[in-house]
Order: C-alpha cells, then structure tokens, then sequence
C-alpha cells in the first residue's frame, strides 16, 4: 500500500491505495464519488472520464500515484441537483441523457473543452467529444447542449 493525496474538488484527501490502482476505482470505492463510471475498462468509451488540471482523462486507465498536487474534478465538482452548472443545466434542458450512463464523462469532457475554449462551434465540438460514446444514441442533443452553453459563453464575451 501507499500512501496518495488527491484533490478531487477542492478537498484533499489521504488515501492507502495499491500503487497501481487507477483512479476510477480510488473515486467510486474509497471516496464515494459514483459519477464517473465503468465502462470498458480500456479508455474506448469515456464513461470514465474526469479532469486532471484541465484535461480529460479516463480514470479506469490513469494511476493514482502520479496525481498528487493535481487537481481533479468529477461531475459532482459541477453543480448539484438544486443547483445544477450551466453545462449541467443545458444537458438537462436539451434532455441529453437517455440511460445516463455516459453523461458524467461526457459533462466532464465538455467542460474541459468549454474552459479550454469557450465558444467553440459544431465542428470543434463533435471532434472533440468523439472519444466518448453514448450507446443510447444521444450525440445529437449532447452537442446542442454543448452548443447552448457556447452561444450563451459568447453572448456573455
């Protein structure tokens, strides 16, 4: 076992962790944090997905060793149910979740792109969330919500 500390949402928090273990497994089991989810285990799907600093990264794949110091955010880092994010509140406008298993990494991916650029159009938006599926077939009202929230970005510029 070793010792970790990671700053998942603005806490810090000392774990005992294998040296291996991925961080997916260290938010869901030992921190209770259930947004990002399991989905392939191979970083194909993107259920998984959080942000590390400001990239998206698939938790089932990254180590936690090498996180310490580094910020993470997972979808509960967003907003909450009385108080969703605008990303957050857009996704559920548009009604973007089917089965809802891919949202959080789908959220997360969007807000790193959204931080990253704040107004990006239809294009930028579909290349850039192509490494995370939705089986239900909601690709089409994920990226308008996407897209509500960039117009909303450049009407606030």
């Amino acid at each position: 076992m070793t010792h970790v500390t990671l700053n998942v949402n603005g806490s810090a928090h000392g774990l005992e962790l294998e040296p291996d273990m991925p961080l997916l497994y260290a938010l869901r089991n030992h921190l209770g944090l259930n947004g990002a989810k399991y989905g392939c285990g191979l970083g194909q799907c993107g259920a998984c997905t959080v942000i590390v600093e400001d990239q998206p990264v698939f938790a089932c794949l990254t180590p936690c060793t090498g996180l310490e110091g580094k910020q993470i955010r997972t979808v509960e880092g967003l907003g909450t149910a009385e108080q969703p994010g605008a990303l957050q509140k857009a996704f559920i406008d548009k009604q973007a979740a089917q089965c809802g298993y891919c949202i959080a990494g789908m959220l997360m991916r969007a807000q790193a792109l959204l931080e990253r650029n704040p107004t990006p159009d239809e294009s930028t938006i579909r290349q850039y969330m192509a490494g995370n599926l939705c089986r239900c077939g909601t690709h089409l009202r994920i990226i308008e919500a996407i897209s509500v929230v960039s117009k909303q970005n450049g009407r606030a510029a």
